[in-house]
C-alpha cells in the first residue's frame, strides 16, 4: 500500500494531467497526499523594489492558491509544501523528508538541444529518487 505520495506540481498546463493520473490511483483513505511546488531561484541579477515588497509574495499566493484547490479535491489526508530551490534537488529533498513510497510529477517532453540545455527534472529525480517514481506525459 502507498502510504505517503510526493506529488511535484507546476505552474503549467501538465500540473492538471498529473492531478488527473492521480485522481485515477486507487488512493486508500490512510494514504498521505503531499502537493508541492518548487519555484526556482531568484536571479541574483533581479532587483527588487523596495517599497513593493508584495510583488514576492504575489506568485506564492498564486501558487498556494491553486494547490488548495487541488487539496480540496483530494479522497485522503494532505499537505502543501511550497519551497525554493532546484526543483529535482528539492522534489528528492521532500521525498526523503515524508519518506515518500511514491513520487508523481510530470514530463515536458524537451528533446535535443531543448533537454541538453533546459535539463531535465523528471529525468534527475527517476535517477536519484529514494522511492518510485510515475512521471506523466503531455497528452
Amino acid at each position: 500500500m502507498l502510504k505517503t505520495i510526493l506529488v511535484a506540481l507546476d505552474s503549467s498546463d501538465l500540473s492538471e494531467e498529473v492531478i488527473q493520473t492521480l485522481r485515477e490511483l486507487q488512493l486508500q483513505p490512510a494514504t498521505k497526499i503531499i502537493l508541492s511546488n518548487v519555484i526556482p531561484p531568484r536571479s541574483p541579477d533581479l532587483e527588487i523594489e523596495a517599497d513593493r515588497p508584495g510583488l514576492v509574495e504575489e506568485p506564492y499566493r498564486q501558487i498556494e492558491k491553486q494547490l488548495q484547490a487541488y487539496q480540496a479535491d483530494l479522497p485522503c489526508q494532505s499537505e502543501l509544501e511550497i519551497v525554493t530551490g532546484d526543483p529535482a534537488e528539492e522534489i528528492i529533498r521532500l521525498a526523503n523528508i515524508y519518506q515518500a513510497d511514491l513520487i508523481v510529477l510530470g514530463s515536458r517532453g524537451l528533446t535535443g538541444m531543448n533537454r541538453i540545455l533546459q535539463g531535465s527534472v523528471s529525468s534527475q529525480v527517476v535517477a536519484d529518487a529514494p522511492c518510485s517514481v510515475l512521471v506523466v506525459k503531455p497528452r
